[in-house]
């Protein structure tokens, strides 16, 4: 299990939210097993700032999962986040080192999901099948790299597991994701899968924000 991470790196902070760095190993949630969780060190930053601190999940990414993470503040900025997500209106572009590069340079994969619980994975299935919810995938490829080939990713929904599920189903495994077939290794508690950018309207004031995080993956 990975030790206890000090800090997260801030990339954007306003009254209302707070956006980081996730670092790949460690958790969105607390979560029993104990590994160390992003919740629970932004309710011990935010404590520094208020007797009563809040942390609202707005979105998640997996533990082996670096890159853009955005947090509330605010009881009242969830509510205006989480609607923005439901609507589809924010923009997320993800990074990701794949086995085997796509037959063509840039493309859409559509696939139904159904998500395995017990096996904690996403399965695909036939379409229209009891269960199953369409996923789509924008991907180009943007060099060829040491390890396989680099690929932006822009997901058009936020299911589960769907990037990893949608490349491997398509003969594209990101290196590091044993779950999903990948055979060739990665670093320690992570795949090489980033979330880049993320970009979004501030809760207060409906400007429209974009936060990097550059760097893949880490």
């Amino acid at each position: 299990m990975s030790q206890p991470f000090r800090t997260v790196p801030i990339l954007l902070e306003t009254t209302a939210i707070l956006v980081v760095n996730k670092p790949a190993g460690m958790a969105v949630e607390r979560l029993a097993h104990g590994y160390p969780s992003v919740e629970d060190w932004a309710l011990r930053y935010i404590k520094g700032e208020t007797r009563k601190p809040y942390v609202g999940i707005v979105h998640r990414l997996d533990r082996p999962v670096s890159g853009v993470l955005l947090l509330s503040k605010k009881r009242s900025a969830l509510k205006v986040l989480n609607l923005q997500f439901a609507e589809r209106s924010v923009e997320k572009i993800y990074h990701a080192i794949v086995e085997n590069p796509p037959e063509s340079s840039s493309g859409l994969l559509t696939h139904w999901l159904i998500k395995d619980v017990k096996e904690k994975r996403a399965v695909t299935a036939a379409e229209g099948a009891s269960g199953a919810v369409r996923c789509e995938l924008k991907f180009k490829v943007l060099e060829t790299v040491p390890r396989g080939t680099l690929l932006e990713i822009r997901p058009l929904q936020g299911r589960y597991h769907q990037i990893r599920a949608q490349l491997a189903a398509a003969g594209m495994p990101i290196v590091g994701d044993a779950r999903y077939g990948a055979v060739t290794p990665f670093r320690r508690d992570c795949i090489a899968l980033h979330a880049y950018s993320l970009s979004f309207r501030d809760p207060f004031n409906d400007k429209l924000l974009t936060v990097t995080a550059k760097g893949f993956p880490g």
